[in-house]
C-alpha cells in the first residue's frame, strides 16, 4: 500500500477555474442547478451564437490550457530505470556487491550480478511504462474534431482548441468533446458508461435541476453532457463549461497520474529479507576479520577475504530465480486463460482477502435479455429461462399480439446478418423474437410516425400500417413504463386476445406482478396498442408486460460462494441504483443484512450494509474505513469514489483486488493491490491499467489464479530455503575454518562452482514444482507473516548445521591421513552432495518426498542429474582436475560421501513428519 506521503487523498474536491472573469455569483460546481441563461452570463457567452471574439478565445485558452488529456510524452527514461533500481533494498545490496566485485577483479561475479539486476529492474520499468500507456489510451476516448458555433457561424475544428464558453453542436454517433451545459436537446440519449460503468442510455434535456440538501450525483445531472460520453441518438447544443483535465473525465486522468502502485507482499518480504541477509553477513564477516587480525594476519589479506565473503554471501541468483518462478506461474496461468502483465502481482493473489467487483460487465453479462412475460390470459408469469416451448408462442394469440407490438415498436437492426445493434431493450426483444421463430413484421409494415422515448414521457410509440393496406388502417404501438401506459389505457387483452375493460382489480393485479418483477431486479416494460393514429386519446389496449434483466455471468454465483467460504470478502461496487445492486447481491449470495441504506450519522454507522455514492461523498476515507465491517455493496458510485473505497480497505490493512472492465474502473484498477480486467469486453484503458487480464471474462478463472498465487508463494519459500541454507553453510564453513585455524577447506574456484550450483539449475527447477492442492490452504495468506517464518528458519538452520558439521567432519578426518589434494576433493564433493540432497528436501517444506514422488518433477530430476554429472566431471576429467584442484575418488569414496550427505535428507524427513502432526492445514502456507 502506498505510503501516506505518496498517496493522493481522494477526500478533497479538486478546484477548477470556470471563467476568465470573476463570477458575479458563486456557482462553484453547480452548473446543473442554473438556467442556460445564467450559465451564459457566468461564462460571458451566448447560447445562440457562441463566443464572438477571437482574442477572447485566445485569452481563455491561455488561462485554461488546451482541451487535452493524455501524457505529453512517453518514451524511455533513464531516471525511470534508476528509480526502479533504487526502489528495493535487495537491488541496492546487489548493485553494491557488483561494484565491489569489479574493484577486487572478480569480473565473472560482477557480470552475473549485473545480469540479475537488469532482469529484475526491467520488469518494474515495463510495469511503470505500461501505466503511462494506460493514460495515453484514455486520450483515445476524446474526439479529434467537433462542430463549434462561434460568432453565429458553425465551424469544424479540432477538439483540442475548445475553451469554456464555446457552443457545441452534437448528434447521434458523436463523442462529447468537453463537459457541456446542454442548451437544446431533441430526443437526446447519451451512453455514459465511460464514467458510470452502466450501459443504460441516459436521456438528457436542457432543464436546470432544483437544488437539494445534497449535491446531485453525476448520474442524475440530466442537463450536463460529459466529455468522452457517446451520443446514442438525437442531437443537441451545449455550452462548454470545463475542458481538458478540469472535466469529470479529466479527473480520471489526474487520479491515475497521482496513483503509485502499491508494493506487493512479496516485494516487501524480499526487501526485509535483503536487510536480514546483509545484517547476518556483516556480523559474520566482521567476526572473521577481527579473528584474522588477532591471529596475526595482515589487514590487507583479511580485507580481501572479507570482501570476497561479502560478495559470496549475497545470493545474486535469488532475483533471477524469483523472476523465473513467477514467469513459470504466469505461463501456467496463461493456459488457464489469464494474462499476467505484472510478474510480482502473481504472488499477491495468495494474500488477497477483499475482492471489489464492478457489477455491469463483470458480475453480469452486460447484455439485456427477456426473462419473463406476463399476459392476463395465462395464470402466472412465463419464465423463459425454463425452456419455454416455441410452439406455445405461435399458438397463444395474446402472446402473438404482445410480440407483434414489441416487434413493430422497435428500432434494433441486424448488423451484417450477424447480431442486432441498437438500444439494449430493443436488442433483447428482437433476439427473443428471433429465438422463438416469430417473423420480423417490420418488413411488411409502413411507418407513419415515431415518437421516441424520453425521460419525461417514459414511453415511446410507433404508428404503422400493413404495407398491403391504406394509412386509414394505422395502429399506434406503444411500449414504456407500466404506470404511464396504464394511464393511457382503457382495456386489456385476455385469453385468445379477447379485449376486456381495464378495471381497478385488474390494474392492482398487474401492478403487483410488475412490482414483483422489479423486486427481482427486472426492468419492466408494458406493451399496448391503439387503433387509429392519434396518441392523445386515452384508448390503448394493454397486451402484457415484459421483464428484462442483465443476467449473471455463468458460474459467477458458485465462484463467489467458494471465495466467501475461503474467507475472501466480496464487495460489489456499481454505478447502478440501490435496488438493482441489492437484487444482484441477493442472487449472488453476497451477505446483505438490511434492505435499505442509512444516512451517515453516529447512530447508524454500525448498521450500514449498503452505501450510495451520495452518502459516500460525505465521509472521509478514514471514516469510511471505520464502518466497512458490514458493508459489501456500494451503489451510484463514481470513479473517484471507487478509489476512495479501495484506499479505505487498504487503510484497514486488507489486500485488495479490483475487478473491472470500463474506463471508469481504470483508476481503481491501478490503485488496488492487484487490478484484474476483463479481456473480451473490457476497454483498452482498463486492460492497460490492470495487472492481470481474464481472457475469457469468466469470474471463475479467478479461483484458479488465486490457487496458482498460493502455489507460487509456496515454491518461492522452498527455493529460498535451499539458497539460504547453502549460503549460510558456505559462509559459516569458511568462518569456522578461519576461527580455528584449519586452513581453507575449499578453494576459490570450488566456492564459485558451489555458487553456480546454488544459483543454477537445482534452485531454478524448484520453481517448476507442481501445485499440490492438498497442502495449499483455502484461506488467504496473512501479509504480515514474514517470508522467513520460524518454521522455515528452523528448517534452514537444521539443514545448514548438518551441511557444515558433515563437511567439516570429512575435512578433519581426511586432513591428517591423506594428501591435501585428496582431502580438499573429499570435502568439496561432500559439500556438493549435501547441496543436492538439500535441494531434494526443499521440494516441499511439509510433504514427504515419498508422497510427492521422486519422479513427479522431471525438470528437477534433470537439474540434479546434470549437477551430479558436472561434479563427477570435475573429479575425474584431467582438465577440470587442474582447474578445481581435485583428484579421482574411488567408487567406495563416492558411496561413503553419498551416505554421509544423505543425512540432511533423512533428518529433514523426520522434521516434516513431526511438523505434519502438529500443524493444521490452514498454517501450511505460513511455514
Amino acid at each position: 500500500m502506498p505510503s501516506k506521503s505518496t498517496r493522493k487523498s481522494f477526500d478533497t474536491p479538486r478546484k477548477r477555474p470556470y471563467t476568465v472573469f470573476p463570477p458575479k455569483t458563486p456557482f462553484k460546481n453547480d452548473f446543473w442547478s442554473i438556467s442556460i441563461q445564467e450559465c451564459c452570463a457566468y461564462l460571458h457567452t451566448c447560447h445562440k451564437t457562441g463566443l464572438s471574439s477571437k482574442e477572447d478565445i485566445i485569452y481563455r485558452r491561455s488561462i485554461y490550457g488546451s482541451n487535452f488529456l493524455g501524457p505529453e510524452n512517453i518514451g524511455f527514461s533513464f531516471f525511470l530505470f534508476l528509480k526502479q533500481l533504487l526502489s528495493s533494498f535487495l537491488m541496492i545490496l546487489l548493485f553494491g556487491s557488483a561494484v565491489i566485485s569489479i574493484f577486487i577483479g572478480n569480473i565473472s561475479d560482477a557480470l552475473s550480478i549485473i545480469v540479475a539486476i537488469i532482469m529484475v529492474v526491467s520488469v518494474g520499468f515495463i510495469q511503470e511504462y505500461r501505466s503511462e500507456k494506460s493514460l495515453k489510451e484514455l486520450n483515445k476516448m476524446i474526439p479529434h474534431y467537433c462542430h463549434v458555433i462561434r460568432n453565429g457561424q458553425e465551424q469544424y475544428v479540432e477538439a483540442i482548441d475548445l475553451v469554456p464558453g464555446d457552443l457545441i453542436r452534437f448528434s447521434m454517433g458523436d463523442r462529447i468533446p468537453a463537459d457541456l451545459r446542454i442548451s437544446e436537446a431533441i430526443d437526446l440519449g447519451i451512453d455514459e458508461s465511460n464514467l458510470t460503468g452502466e450501459t443504460n442510455i441516459v436521456y438528457k434535456n436542457g432543464d436546470a435541476i432544483s437544488k437539494s440538501l445534497y449535491d446531485i450525483p453525476i448520474t442524475e445531472r440530466k442537463c450536463i453532457a460529459f466529455m468522452g460520453t457517446f451520443v446514442r441518438h438525437g442531437n443537441g447544443l451545449g455550452i462548454v463549461i470545463r475542458t481538458g483535465k478540469d472535466t469529470e473525465f479529466g479527473a480520471v486522468i489526474l487520479d491515475m497520474q497521482h496513483i503509485k502502485s502499491p508494493q506487493t507482499p512479496l516485494q516487501k518480504s524480499m526487501d526485509h529479507l535483503g536487510k536480514q541477509l546483509s545484517m547476518f553477513s556483516l556480523i559474520i564477516i566482521l567476526i572473521i576479520y577481527l579473528i584474522g587480525l588477532i591471529q596475526g594476519r595482515s589487514w590487507l589479506e583479511m580485507s580481501t577475504i572479507s570482501i570476497s565473503l561479502a560478495v559470496a554471501a549475497i545470493p545474486e541468483g535469488l532475483p533471477i530465480i524469483l523472476s523465473i518462478t513467477l514467469a513459470l506461474g504466469v505461463h501456467r496461468m496463461s493456459n488457464k486463460k489469464v494474462i499476467v502483465k505484472n510478474l510480482p502481482s502473481v504472488e499477491t493473489l495468495a494474500s488477497v482477502n477483499v475482492i471489489c467487483c464492478d457489477k455491469t460487465g463483470t458480475l453480469t453479462e452486460n447484455h439485456m435479455t427477456v426473462q419473463k412475460i406476463f399476459t392476463l390470459g395465462r395464470n402466472g408469469l412465463i419464465d423463459l429461462s425454463s425452456n419455454f416451448k416455441k410452439s406455445l408462442f405461435m399458438e397463444d394469440k395474446t402472446l402473438n399480439c404482445l410480440l407483434n407490438i414489441a416487434n413493430l415498436c422497435n428500432n434494433a437492426q441486424k448488423l451484417n446478418n450477424e447480431k442486432f445493434v441498437g438500444q439494449s431493450v430493443d436488442v433483447a426483444i428482437m433476439e427473443l423474437i428471433e429465438k422463438y421463430g416469430y417473423p420480423d413484421n417490420r418488413k411488411i409494415y409502413t411507418r407513419l410516425q415515431e415518437i421516441p422515448f424520453s425521460s419525461d414521457r417514459k414511453w415511446m410509440s410507433v404508428t404503422a400500417y400493413p404495407s398491403s393496406m391504406t394509412p386509414s388502417s394505422s395502429v399506434v404501438y406503444a411500449k414504456g413504463s407500466f404506470e404511464e401506459i396504464c394511464m393511457k389505457s382503457v382495456s386489456i387483452l385476455e385469453k385468445d386476445a379477447v379485449e376486456i375493460p381495464l378495471t381497478k382489480d385488474i390494474i392492482d393485479k398487474i401492478d403487483k406482478v410488475a412490482s414483483e418483477m422489479a423486486y427481482e431486479g427486472l426492468k419492466v416494460i408494458a406493451l399496448a396498442s391503439l387503433f387509429g393514429s392519434s396518441i392523445d386519446d386515452k384508448g390503448f389496449t394493454i397486451a402484457g408486460l415484459i421483464g428484462l434483466i442483465d443476467p449473471l455471468r455463468k458460474n459467477v454465483r458458485k465462484s463467489i460462494q467458494h471465495l466467501i467460504r475461503n474467507s475472501i470478502r466480496i464487495v460489489m461496487i456499481t454505478g447502478d441504483s440501490e435496488a438493482a445492486a441489492l437484487s444482484t447481491a441477493f442472487k449472488l449470495g453476497i451477505p446483505v443484512q438490511y434492505l435499505r441504506s442509512y444516512y451517515i450519522n453516529e447512530n447508524s454507522k454500525d448498521f450500514m450494509t449498503i452505501i450510495s455514492g451520495n452518502n459516500l461523498e460525505k465521509m472521509t476515507t478514514k471514516e469510511l474505513s471505520e464502518v466497512l465491517t458490514n458493508i459489501n455493496i456500494f451503489s451510484r458510485v463514481t470513479p473517484r469514489q471507487k478509489m476512495k473505497i479501495i484506499e479505505a480497505f487498504q487503510i484497514r490493512g486488507d489486500i485488495v483486488a479490483m475487478i473491472g472492465d470500463g474506463v471508469n474502473d481504470a483508476p481503481a484498477l491501478k490503485l488496488a493491490d492487484i487490478g484484474i480486467a476483463m479481456g473480451k469486453h473490457g476497454t483498452d484503458v482498463a486492460r492497460e491499467a490492470a495487472d492481470m487480464i481474464l481472457t475469457d471474462d469468466s469470474f471463475s478463472t479467478i479461483l484458479d489464479a488465486i490457487d496458482e498465487g498460493k502455489g507460487i508463494y509456496y515454491n518461492i519459500s522452498n527455493f529460498i530455503a535451499f539458497q539460504l541454507s547453502t549460503c549460510i553453510a558456505s559462509l559459516s564453513l569458511i568462518a569456522i575454518s578461519t576461527i580455528f585455524g584449519l586452513g581453507n577447506p575449499l578453494t576459490a574456484t570450488q566456492l564459485l562452482w558451489i555458487n553456480i550450483l546454488m544459483d543454477g539449475p537445482p534452485a531454478q527447477s524448484l520453481g517448476c514444482e507442481s501445485i499440490n492442492s492438498s497442502i495449499i490452504p483455502d484461506c488467504p495468506r496473512d501479509k504480515n507473516i514474514p517470508l522467513l517464518t520460524k518454521y522455515l528458519l528452523k528448517k534452514i538452520i537444521i539443514s545448514s548445521f548438518l551441511i557444515i558439521f558433515g563437511t567439516i567432519l570429512i575435512y578433519i578426518s581426511q586432513a591428517g591421513k591423506n594428501t591435501k589434494r585428496r582431502s580438499i576433493t573429499m570435502t568439496f564433493t561432500c559439500f556438493v552432495f549435501f547441496d543436492l540432497f538439500n535441494a531434494l528436501t526443499c521440494r516441499s517444506n511439509i510433504k514427504s518426498i515419498f508422497n510427492i514422488g521422486f519422479f513427479s518433477n522431471s525438470t528437477f530430476n534433470l537439474a540434479i542429474l546434470g549437477s551430479f554429472l558436472g561434479q563427477i566431471s570435475v573429479i575425474y576429467l584431467p582438465f577440470f582436475q587442474k582447474v578445481f584442484y581435485t583428484e579421482a575418488l574411488s567408487f567406495f569414496d563416492l558411496l561413503f560421501l553419498i551416505v554421509v550427505a544423505s543425512t540432511v535428507f533423512w533428518i529433514d524427513e523426520i522434521r516434516k513428519f513431526r511438523t505434519r502432526k502438529n500443524i493444521h492445514k490452514e498454517l501450511i502456507l505460513f511455514i
